[in-house]
Formats: C-alpha cells, structure tokens, sequence
C-alpha cells in the first residue's frame, strides 16, 4: 500500500521504462518518502538543496554523463511509459524540454487551464520532462537557478539572455523552438524543444483544478482498462 500516490505512481512508471536505469528522488522530506518510494519498487533518496536547479546539477555531476538524464517531477500523477517513450526518440543536442501546444491540450480538454508562454508558434505549457545529454546543459542549469523565478514568464525568462530576445518573446516575433535555440547558442549549448502528442503530459497538480482534472482521467483510464479486460469464465 503506497502512502504517497503522487510519487508511487512515477516511481511506478519511470520503473516499467525500458529507457530508464537508475532513478534518483530529490526531496527535503526523505524519510517522510522512503516508505512509498519503497513500495514502489525503489529508488535512491538525496537530500534537496533549496534550489531544485542546483540540486539536479549536483546530482548530474555526481552521475556524470555516461548516459542521458532524464528530469521529471514527483506532482506528474498522470505520466505514462508512452510519454516517456515519446519524448526519449525525439531528443537531441545537449538539453531537450517538452512541452505541450495549447491547441493539442484545448482539443481534448476545452476547459484546461494551464500556464501559458505565447510565442509565434503557438502558445506552450511545460510537460515537466527534461534531458540532460551532455555536460553542457550544466550551464542551463546555472542560469536556470537564477531564473526560476521567471519560469512562468516568457519574457521575464528570456531578459536573462539579452534585450533583443526577450523584445521578441514578449510581441510573439519568434518560436519557442527558434527562441530556445537562440536562448542555448547564448550559452553555448544546443537546446531543443520537444512537442508532445498527449495533452495529458502537461497536466500536473498544483491547484485544485488540476486535481479534479487528473483525478477525471485517472477515473476515466481505469474505466477504459477494465472495459478491455478479457472475460474470465470460472
């Protein structure tokens, strides 16, 4: 019996990815955690620092970079081994994010409300998966730790890498994708923008709304699983 549903559930999901190897959790309650993450399947647990940013950084140093490092978040109740699939075969270069296109989630979840950054190619809503492929993307997580923040504002986050691209951010004359390319250059990485297909990837809990969201398709999901179940004849 997990005690923590949130995090079992991830737990859970990175453990049934063929992509994934070792999974670290950061947290600032790690025994408050351990038995949930036990009932799991396991994990290893450090000790956050007070920034999330220089927290993962540290613990990439720690890992090093023989393979990628992917990034999620323990409030991510409805993350799937699909989405982690998806999201692994498209990354490239020295950092990926996913995010989700508002007229992808408004297409199944008219009602959403999400946190919206609005550029030229439409208007974007992180889906709380990162990867880490090289040393480099360190350097994003410097700025990163100066910037968190701003992370909710386009424009806010993109005056840390010049006037001209925040100029840009803010009346919507560049792409995500073209100004996270920009944004990288800047620091001498490449940087790559990784749209995802299910809406759901940008769903996450936190505030109420987006616990009866989650809490609908979860109900949902099980319907859906036990309509395809095989009738047992006794």
């Amino acid at each position: 019996m997990c005690g923590t549903p949130m995090i079992c559930h991830v737990v859970r999901t990175l453990h049934r990815s063929p992509h994934i190897g070792k999974i670290v959790i950061l947290s600032q309650e790690v025994e408050h955690l351990r038995p949930a993450v036990d009932a799991a399947g396991g994990a290893i647990l450090v000790e956050s620092q007070n920034s999330i940013s220089r927290s993962i950084k540290a613990q990439a140093e720690a890992l090093g970079f023989s393979a990628p490092l992917l990034v999620t978040t323990a409030d991510h109740p409805l993350l799937t081994v699909e989405m982690i699939d998806e999201f692994v075969r498209n990354v490239d270069g020295d950092l990926a994010v996913a995010m989700v296109e508002r007229r992808t989630m408004l297409k199944q979840f008219p009602d959403a409300q999400r946190t919206w950054l609005r550029f030229s190619d439409g208007a974007w809503s992180g889906a709380n998966l990162f990867a880490l492929l090289t040393p480099k993307s360190s350097f994003a997580l410097d700025l990163w730790a100066d910037a968190e923040q701003d992370r909710k504002k386009a424009w806010r986050l993109f005056l840390h890498f010049g006037l001209l691209l925040a100029a840009r951010a803010l009346t919507r004359t560049i792409g995500l994708n073209q100004a996270m390319a920009k944004a990288g250059k800047r620091l001498g990485l490449s940087a790559k923008l990784v749209p995802m297909s299910d809406p759901v990837a940008s769903i996450d809990v936190d505030k109420l709304s987006d616990h009866v969201l989650a809490e609908n398709i979860l109900t949902e999901r099980t319907a859906q699983r036990d309509a395809t179940k095989p009738l047992r004849a006794d």
